[in-house]
């Protein structure tokens, strides 16, 4: 197929101040009062320095998912694009702000647009980079000639300690000290909220650089591992999920089923590996030297922890990446899950720093039930 597609434009929106580390217990608030066990050692480990949550330092929520998403669109139109133009919508998020509707029928619902096609895919990191392919494929296929998607977190909101108290008073009728889940309590300390939006078109800007997208490759190992990083559901002792529908309304809260939680242990074994063994194959697929075809990495990192992980990998693969061509930002805007890597590729996209001709490749894994995402970029 001879279509080219383009990511012409990419914003952001970043809701409130950022938050520092030694702020975050008093936006978050104390389980039962008591100051967590495990934020200090989480926080040394992931390397985020601060990040950003919906809810203000007052306490007050300022924003929805759907509110701060709409923003990074819109800020799209403060670029240049008119949203009048618009033919496709793809938005993609872990959690959205309800059940029903669609997270991509609320977003056009507040960007107030005329009526166009719209697109919500589900899943955790990856849903950014499902909704990123959605509208690739779209103008790709001649369906449209843009498409805007996006990639968003509010996830601050099931974050803050009246989630867990109840949890915490039922553990207190068993044990003297109870402490919070360890696979809860972890991503306290982990995730934070904010949005990116791409306008993809089909052809470049006449004016200033662009992405041409070479391809874009997403791969699901569901049929290999037990989910790792679940919302709305109890993991049984076989590793299934039994969903909140099933679950009395009592126990939601006795036990915080409504909480994101992360099996660590299966995240440490499996989540590099899988992800850089695919890559490698990936790369060999399209004939990519990744020592000489490779200017920009941008890896998704939950936490820098995994950084030499995912280095020594690249190394044992045989497709090493030196240090100095990895570009991310996680240290200063947090783990923002789905949104993560767009808002990578705007902070790089609009430095200054890329080049007519230079190639970005970017990898993106999912935790949720082991998920990776991966495209290669050229700057035109």
């Amino acid at each position: 197929m001879s279509n080219q597609v383009y990511i012409t434009k990419i914003s952001k929106f970043l809701p409130n101040e950022p938050v520092l580390n030694e702020e975050m217990e008093t936006v978050l608030g104390m389980v039962s009062g008591k100051p967590s066990r495990s934020k200090n050692i989480i926080l040394r480990q992931n390397g985020i320095k601060k990040r950003y949550y919906v809810i203000n330092k007052e306490g007050t929520v300022k924003y929805s998912n759907a509110e701060i998403t709409a923003n990074a669109v819109k800020e799209l139109e403060n670029q240049g694009f008119s949203l009048n133009d618009l033919e496709v919508l793809s938005c993609g998020t872990s959690i959205a702000d309800q059940l029903l509707p669609s997270h991509a029928s609320m977003v056009h619902g507040k960007i107030k647009t005329k009526p166009v096609e719209i697109f919500s895919p589900s899943g955790v990191c990856c849903a950014g980079m499902h909704a990123l392919k959605y509208a690739y494929i779209n103008v790709l296929a001649g369906q449209s000639k843009n498409a805007v998607c996006t990639g968003s977190e509010v996830i601050s909101t099931l974050l803050k300690a009246d989630k867990f108290n109840k949890e915490a008073e039922c553990l207190k009728r068993i044990e003297e000290n109870p402490i919070l889940a360890f696979e809860k309590d972890f991503l306290r300390w982990m995730l934070s909220d904010g949005a990116g939006a791409m306008l993809l078109q089909d052809k470049p800007n006449s004016n200033g650089l662009s992405l041409r997208i070479e391809w874009l490759e997403t791969i699901s190992f569901a049929n290999e591992h037990e989910a790792c990083m679940y919302a709305g559901a109890e993991k049984n002792g076989t590793g299934d999920l039994k969903g909140w529908k099933e679950l009395d309304p009592e126990i939601w809260l006795e036990k915080s089923i409504f909480s994101v939680k992360q099996d660590v242990k299966l995240l440490d074994k499996n989540v590099v590996g899988l992800g850089i063994k695919k890559l490698a194959e990936i790369l060999k697929k399209y004939k990519v030297n990744q020592q000489t075809e490779v200017d920009y990495f941008l890896p998704h990192l939950s936490s820098m922890f995994f950084k030499q992980k995912v280095y020594d990998e690249l190394v044992a693969n045989g497709i090493e990446i030196p240090a100095e061509k990895w570009f991310t930002n996680l240290t200063d805007v947090g783990n923002v899950g789905a949104a993560s890597i767009y808002l990578m590729l705007e902070e790089l996209f609009n430095s200054g720093r890329l080049k007519k001709g230079n190639r970005i490749l970017i990898l993106v894994p999912e935790s949720g039930r082991f998920s990776y995402a991966y495209t290669y970029l050229t700057v035109v």
